[in-house]
């Protein structure tokens, strides 16, 4: 008999995950955790681990060893528990082809236990949050890879999952698709605990308060996106864009003040870059310098920085990265 979870701290607890397959480790031990009212963001390169690592988190694919529990429930133990409470969008969003849109939402419902008109209005939902109104009597194959994509979301949220666990949801969707999915998740975010993969580093900016990345394996870092973003060596960097060429001696002026680390210069269109140190704010002293010179200056920004120079860096190890837990 399925006993009641004792452990309610997270929503979603990976606990030591690893998956060997033969003598390769896609998956290397790998631990976090996600609560009610979070979107995490997971982020590595192609072959990382995330789609792996998602189907052990789900129980489509079995760990070499550790756990995960989803809504207290070990997912190795009790999957049928577990289940009932996650709703998994996975890659590529298999649905039977020739059923129509309708119909197979319909077949969804039928499996999760609902029927006449409770069945009804959930999938009337799941098609309306999903926008996929316009296309409810033809069949999956015939849909573009877009609104596939759509009715596997609209498939995973038919039960009104407490737990959401979607990889790359916004995969093949046009801008506009990719905005109503995106307002999608944040409207869900309040009650849910969400983990999404993506490759879209904007995608992280947008809708996560929180981001772990894994590479060959390992997780590498675990933080918020501003953690992550701060990272960049153009976090908090001040770029004045010149009226006329360069004033003579400006970028050795610039130098010269404590916080800088470093000037770069673009003759081309007349604009420096003044790198701070640790990342600190340097935008007084700049300005000041400007005023101070009266160098004429057309524009003067800062850059919050750059999150796919910080991905590169983490993810290719070319520089020593320390892990940021939030936990």
């Amino acid at each position: 008999m399925t006993g009641i979870p004792t452990d309610t701290h997270a929503a979603i607890e990976v606990i030591a995950l690893r998956k060997d397959f033969g003598r390769f480790t896609a998956v290397s031990d790998i631990s976090f955790d996600v609560h009610t009212g979070e979107v995490l963001g997971f982020l590595g390169p192609n072959g990382a681990g995330k789609s792996t690592t998602m189907k052990m988190i789900t129980g489509f694919l079995t760990p070499t060893r550790g756990r995960s529990r989803v809504a207290g429930f070990d997912v190795g133990q009790q999957p049928i528990e577990a289940k009932r409470r996650m709703g998994y969008l996975p890659e590529g969003a298999p649905a039977y082809g020739d059923m129509t849109v309708t119909a197979f939402l319909d077949f969804i419902a039928r499996i999760r236990g609902y029927h006449g008109r409770e069945r009804r209005r959930r999938v009337a939902v799941a098609i309306e949050k999903a926008n996929l109104g316009s296309v409810v009597h033809k069949p999956v194959e015939t849909l573009s890879k877009g609104f596939k994509r759509r009715v596997g979301l609209a498939q995973a949220i038919l039960h009104d999952p407490p737990i959401l666990i979607m990889d790359e949801p916004t995969d093949g969707l046009d801008p506009n698709q990719k905005h109503e999915v995106r307002e999608l998740i944040r409207e869900m975010a309040s009650d849910k605990a969400i983990l999404i993969s993506t490759h879209i580093l904007e995608e992280v900016d947008a809708i996560c308060d929180r981001a772990i990345i894994i590479a060959q394996g390992s997780l590498l870092f675990d933080g918020t996106p501003q953690q992550l973003v701060s990272m960049s060596s153009l976090h908090n960097a001040v770029k004045l864009c010149f009226e006329d060429k360069i004033p003579e001696g400006a970028e050795a002026c610039l130098r010269g003040l404590n916080e800088v680390i470093e000037v770069a210069s673009d003759t081309v269109r007349h604009r420096l870059t003044v790198f701070p140190g640790n990342g600190k704010s340097i935008v007084g002293p700049v300005t000041q310098r400007v005023r101070d010179e009266g160098w004429r200056v057309e524009e003067i920004f800062v850059e919050n920085g750059q999150l796919d120079e910080v991905f590169r860096r983490i993810t290719r190890r070319d520089t020593p990265v320390q892990q940021v837990d939030v936990s």
